[in-house]
């Protein structure tokens, strides 16, 4: 058993060795919200940039990390008097973000080719921000301390590389809440809020 073992991690250690390998820095757009579980309350998207590096090891079928600086979002709004949310509050998250993206060639030519690509995104919380509009005794329904600091989600799209760019289109849903329950004026809201995200970015492959 041992020797079979060790025989397999030659062969992978010789397949990455010798497998194709692209490194470089990609910037991007998202288009971002945090869902919310609540008829009584509107969520909005909130538009923002990332930036960060990529690898990615193989051709045909690849697997592609990424660590990336990113900044989400959304508003969330009272409908109507019956809303346990009384006040208008805008929330901003910044962090890392850990992707870790398996991906397939589906048209593979000498300048251009189409990928498509899915797979878990570890994302870290470094900094919030909530802004809450006055006229409310209850200053901030959200607090900082309601926001999880870790959550994952999955990431699914498609790409193209052309020459020596990579094009992506994502789309990311959280896999866990944000936020869960909140207490709002001496009542526990139930939120159940995850993140929900589309991504456009280019990445610049100089190694």
């Amino acid at each position: 058993m041992k020797r079979i073992l060790f025989t397999l991690a030659l062969l992978a250690a010789y397949q990455l060795a010798n497998a194709q390998f692209d490194l470089g820095p990609k910037v991007g757009f998202t288009a971002s919200t945090l869902t919310v579980n609540q008829d009584s309350i509107e969520n909005g998207f909130r538009n923002n940039f990332l930036f960060g590096a990529f690898a990615r090891i193989g051709d045909k079928v690849h697997i592609q990390p990424e660590i990336v600086w990113y900044t989400k979002g959304t508003v969330f709004k009272p409908i109507d008097l019956n809303s346990p949310l009384p006040v208008e509050q805008e929330i901003t998250l910044s962090g890392i973000e850990i992707p870790l993206q398996l991906g397939v060639k589906l048209l593979d030519l000498e300048l251009i080719n189409l990928r498509v690509f899915g797979g878990p995104a570890a994302n870290i919380i470094v900094n919030k921000q909530i802004q809450t509009n006055q006229g409310s005794s209850l200053t901030n329904p959200i607090t900082e301390s309601d926001i999880k600091n870790i959550h994952w989600g999955l990431k699914l799209g498609a790409g193209l590389d052309i020459l020596m760019f990579a094009v992506d289109v994502k789309y990311s849903m959280g896999l866990n809440n944000i936020i869960g329950t909140v207490n709002i004026g001496g009542n526990p809201v139930q939120f159940d809020s995850r993140s929900q995200a589309f991504e456009v970015s280019i990445g610049w492959k100089i190694l």
